[in-house]
C-alpha cells in the first residue's frame, strides 16, 4: 500500500489526471499528499477549486515527490520531457522517485533514456471508466522499477478500478481492448437501442433497458470471475476462467429459444470476426504511433 507520507505529483490536469486526483481523494488520501501541475489557467483554477488541492508548476510539483504522474497526451511528452528530466535532477532525493506514465504510445525506454539514470518508470493504460472508479488499469515496469514500486502504484491505481500487469510488448493490444473498449461498448449500445426502437419500444425505454442489462451482464461476469478466483485460492481450480462468459451465455440460452435465435444471427452475420478486426485495426494504429527511444 502507498505510505501515508508519501507525496503524489500529477503532471496534466486532463481527464485521466483528475480522475486519478479525484480516486486517490475518495480512496482517503490527504488533499495535501497531492499536488498538479497544469499550465492552462482556467484549468489549475477549477481543479483547485474543485478538489482542494494545490496546483503549481511542473518543477514545484516534481519537489519532493515520491510518485511522478505524468498524465499528458502523447503529444505533449516531447515538449515537456526536457522540463520534468531537470525537475528531477534538481531533487535531491531523485533516487527515492517513481515515474509513472499514461501517455499511450510512449514507451518505457523513452522516459528512461531522457530522465536522470536509474529512474524507476512505470507505464500504465487506464480506460475512460476510470473517471467513475470502475476502470482498468494495465501496468508495465521499467528496468529499475522494484515489487515495492509496483505494489505502491498498482494501489495507487486502484484507487480508479481494478489493475491487471502485463509486460510493455503487450500494452498496444491493451490499448487497443482496454483502453479502446469503452468505445465498442457504447457502439453496442447504440445498436441495440436503435434496434429496441425498431421493434416497437421508445427510445427512453430501450435505453434505460439497455444500459440496466449491460450493467447487470457486467456484474454477474465480475461476480463468478471473482468466486472463481476465491475458489481457486484454496482447491486450485485455476484453469478456465477464460470460459465464464461463455458458461453465462449458455445458462441463458434455451435450445431453440429466443437467445438463441438472437445469436445465431450474430454469428451469421461475423460479429466475432468484426470484433477481432476491430481489436487489430486499433492495436496496429497503436503500433503506428510509438515514440521509442531511438
Amino acid at each position: 500500500m502507498l505510505s501515508g507520507m508519501a507525496r503524489i505529483a500529477i503532471i496534466g490536469g486532463g481527464s485521466i489526471g483528475e480522475a486519478l486526483l479525484s480516486g486517490l481523494l475518495r480512496a482517503g488520501r490527504q488533499a495535501k499528499d497531492l499536488v498538479v501541475a497544469e499550465r492552462v489557467p482556467e484549468r489549475a483554477k477549477y481543479l483547485a477549486d474543485t478538489y482542494s488541492v494545490r496546483v503549481t508548476s511542473l518543477a514545484d510539483a516534481v519537489e519532493n515527490a515520491t510518485f511522478v504522474v505524468v498524465a499528458v497526451k502523447p503529444g505533449d511528452v516531447e515538449s515537456l520531457i526536457a522540463e520534468l528530466a531537470r525537475a528531477a535532477a534538481a531533487e535531491t532525493d531523485s533516487a527515492g522517485q517513481v515515474f509513472v506514465t499514461v501517455a499511450a504510445g510512449v514507451t518505457i525506454a523513452y522516459f528512461e533514456s531522457k530522465l536522470p539514470a536509474g529512474a524507476p518508470v512505470i507505464r500504465a493504460m487506464p480506460n475512460a471508466a476510470a473517471l467513475v472508479g470502475a476502470g482498468v488499469t494495465a501496468l508495465a515496469t521499467g528496468r529499475f522499477v522494484s515489487p515495492q514500486h509496483l505494489e505502491e502504484v498498482s494501489a495507487l491505481f486502484d484507487s480508479v478500478g481494478g489493475v491487471v500487469t502485463v509486460p510493455e510488448p503487450q500494452l498496444d493490444a491493451v490499448t487497443a481492448l482496454s483502453g479502446s473498449g469503452p468505445a465498442y461498448f457504447f457502439l453496442m449500445v447504440e445498436a441495440l437501442v436503435d434496434a429496441g426502437v425498431a421493434a416497437g419500444l421508445s427510445r427512453p425505454v430501450a435505453t434505460d433497458l439497455t444500459a440496466q442489462t449491460m450493467a447487470g451482464a457486467a456484474a454477474m461476469l465480475l461476480e463468478r470471475m471473482d468466486q472463481h478466483r476465491r475458489r481457486g485460492e484454496g482447491d486450485g481450480l485455476g484453469a478456465g476462467a477464460d470460459d465464464m462468459a461463455a458458461q453465462l451465455r449458455a445458462t441463458i440460452t434455451s435450445p431453440g429459444g429466443t437467445t438463441a435465435a438472437a445469436l445465431r444471427e450474430l454469428e451469421r452475420e461475423g460479429f466475432r470476426v468484426a470484433v477481432d478486426a476491430a481489436v487489430q485495426a486499433a492495436k496496429t494504429r497503436s503500433e503506428q504511433l510509438r515514440i521509442t527511444s531511438e
